[in-house]
């Protein structure tokens, strides 16, 4: 396949030479004259493990070569892909100038082209700059419409500086974001001789997806920081302690605990995380990242109990009580401090949990419930489907097939405010449904 890229930094480079390395003939294009001689005569323009003996091969075997003639590269190529850089502005955004002159370019050129060609960005953006800045670019310049006259996806990487080469042959994932069946098919073809993991998906999610990456691996780097230096304090073996950590691929390592969606409860976290944050503050270490779980919490709570103040005057009804499905713990249940708030601002409230019942509670729980809810046990139903018969607005807490069920019973006019994602969106015609985080 003839592909070009814009932009030979540091993935296109790579991103170039691979592909080239793979069999397309990749067209390189670079302003920089500096940059375009170095590659041309079979050099890398960056320090890269193994780069500079890969582009030394692709271009000498007339695979990989780069040129400043934007023109050219649209003419003589089926899909381009855009690596350009977006640096950071002064007040944290994006700069998107790069993308938005290239935009141009390949809109320009566009213009004069007859059969379909795929633009594919590559650059990290923002979700929604491929709607909003990219589109309307390509466009206005090309005179043409994405998904008619040429196609668009988002294609993030996840490449790491100093094993890339590694990287792009072995991916966790390859993404790609499509703006249509069509144009996906056309990226995915340069992977058909590789074996991996290919996830296709919305233009929107393959743009969040890297940022989402990022910003795990930064807080993962904070949050070993962050137990190292009180183990540091406190004569611990640090290193020994994220060894053990590491090893549980079960919960710690794991999708575990990954799905967006209400507040943690339970008699062990919110204790622990206090516990820590004490033991740090003894030993005057500040812990920031673990001290900030604790507030994000409390603002995940405090969002489900601003959105159902909306519902002043009609009564709401509960399916879930314990911190979370499976169990009957009441303690630090976050969804008891959602029912405590409404209660003091008299809505009118119904509970059903199937294994919470005062009358079979024993030991913790039941000594809990006693000296810290007592008047919650008034407000128990006898079935999910009480619940669902008797409410205007419908919080399902825990994912439970007999929720599921009862849920089948809502009628138009009701309201669902789902905090697990029960379902796939709203699947009750009629209904209002809203979703904690999505």
């Amino acid at each position: 396949m003839n592909i070009s890229i814009f932009g030979m930094g540091y993935v296109g480079c790579v991103t170039g030479a691979c592909f080239a390395d793979m069999g397309h003939k990749v067209l390189g294009v670079e302003p920089n004259a500096v940059k375009l001689n170095l590659i041309n005569s079979g050099k890398s323009p960056i320090v890269e493990k193994d780069l500079d003996g890969l582009i030394a091969k692709v271009v000498q075997n007339g695979s990989f070569r780069a040129t400043d003639d934007w023109q050219k590269a649209i003419d003589e190529t089926e899909l381009a892909l855009i690596c350009v850089g977006t640096p950071s502005r002064s007040n944290g955004s994006i700069d998107l100038t790069y993308v938005q002159r290239v935009c141009q370019q390949i809109g320009a050129a566009l213009a004069k082209r007859q059969s379909r060609f795929t633009v594919v960005i590559r650059s990290t953006v923002v979700p929604g700059t491929l709607e909003k800045t990219v589109i309307p670019a390509l466009e206005q310049a090309s005179g043409k419409k994405v998904g008619k006259d040429f196609g668009l996806c988002m294609h993030p990487e996840f490449l790491r500086e100093g094993t890339s080469i590694h990287d792009f042959y072995n991916p966790p994932k390859t993404v790609i974001g499509e703006y249509d069946a069509e144009s996906g098919a056309a990226l995915a073809k340069l992977y058909q001789s590789m074996s991996l993991p290919l996830i296709r998906t919305s233009l929107k999610v393959a743009e969040m997806v890297k940022y989402a990456d990022n910003s795990f691996h930064a807080l993962k780097v904070s949050f070993a920081n962050e137990i190292g230096n009180l183990c540091k304090e406190m004569g611990i073996d640090s290193h020994a302690v994220m060894s053990i950590f590491c090893q549980d691929t079960k919960l710690n390592l794991s999708p575990y605990y990954l799905k967006p969606g209400f507040a943690f409860g339970g008699s062990c976290l919110p204790k622990d995380l206090h516990a820590l944050i004490h033991e740090a503050r003894s030993h005057e270490l500040q812990v920031p990242l673990l001290s900030a779980v604790l507030q994000s919490n409390s603002l995940q709570i405090l969002k489900v109990v601003n959105k159902l103040l909306s519902y002043k005057g009609r009564s709401i009804g509960f399916l879930g009580l314990s911190f979370k499905g499976g169990t009957d713990d009441l303690r630090s249940s976050p969804i008891v401090e959602v029912i405590e708030t409404l209660l003091g601002k008299g809505f009118k409230i119904k509970i059903y949990d199937q294994h919470v019942s005062v009358a079979r509670l024993m030991g913790a729980n039941k000594e809990y419930i006693e000296r810290e809810i007592p008047h919650l046990s008034r407000l128990m139903c006898g079935s999910a489907e009480e619940i669902v018969q008797e409410s205007d607005v419908v919080v399902v807490s825990h994912r439970d097939e007999g929720f599921k069920r009862a849920l089948a019973g809502l009628k138009a006019g009701q309201t669902l405010i789902d905090l697990v994602r029960i379902a796939d969106g709203n699947v009750w015609p009629g209904c209002e449904y809203y979703g904690i985080c999505w």
